[in-house]
């Protein structure tokens, strides 16, 4: 296993005249003698961190464009090999050793967006919900609040939205709600993600290689 070398990092230090200075959060230069103990320390800490963190997203970056390379030349072999590529229609695919203890995962994720018709299904939910009056289950008010609430960034819940779909109500207004809801998603983008797994044998669970800082 290399060793993590981290990036190269400037100290912070302005030499002015000969004199070392700090310059602060608002760029006034501060005499380093002048700089609590404490801050100095804390200064040093997080330049050494990102020295780190910077390196390691630079190597996930070439890790993520290597494997791009490689699978994409795997695949120029089979088809010319067989005149076929793997995965589906969107795009999906994974590929394993040959043992089945390794497998490489490329998935392709739909950005779905709510065209005008997501508010004609809000004004169709929302004349359900008024004549249902007692009758509507706590449940479903909720999920049609969190559905229709704007996040901070204005975005529409989208995962209360498709939660919306998967419920069972034969009333006809609430069906062509369910309708307009359908007919207001469109693909704006893709994103592809890299997913590797490993088992130690056959009947073992799959487990994750974690490369998110976040969930290692």
């Amino acid at each position: 296993m290399s060793e993590q070398r981290p990036m190269p990092i400037p100290d912070g230090r302005v030499d002015v005249g000969g004199k070392m200075y700090m310059p602060d959060a608002k760029g006034n230069l501060v005499p380093v003698e002048l700089v609590a103990a404490a801050a100095e320390l804390e200064d040093e800490t997080v330049r050494r961190v990102m020295g780190y963190a910077m390196a390691l997203s630079e190597q996930v970056a070439r890790f993520k464009a290597h494997t791009f390379e490689d699978l994409g030349a795997l695949e120029a072999l089979l088809a010319q090999e067989y005149g076929q590529t793997k995965g589906g229609a969107k795009g999906n695919k994974t590929f394993m050793t040959h043992d089945g203890l390794f497998k490489v995962q490329v998935q392709v994720a739909d950005h779905i967006d709510f065209g005008p018709q997501l508010q004609i299904a809000k004004e169709l939910v929302d004349e359900c919900l008024n004549e249902w009056a007692a009758d509507a289950r706590a449940e479903i008010r909720a999920i049609v609040t969190r559905a229709f609430n704007t996040d901070r960034a204005g975005q529409i819940n989208r995962s209360e939205i498709f939660m919306l779909l998967r419920l069972e109500i034969e009333d006809g207004r609430w069906q062509q709600a369910m309708r307009a809801i359908r007919d207001a998603m469109r693909v704006v983008g893709s994103k592809t993600y890299i997913r590797c797994y490993q088992r130690a044998s056959h009947d073992a669970p799959w487990q994750a290689v974690t490369i998110d800082l976040a969930k290692a």
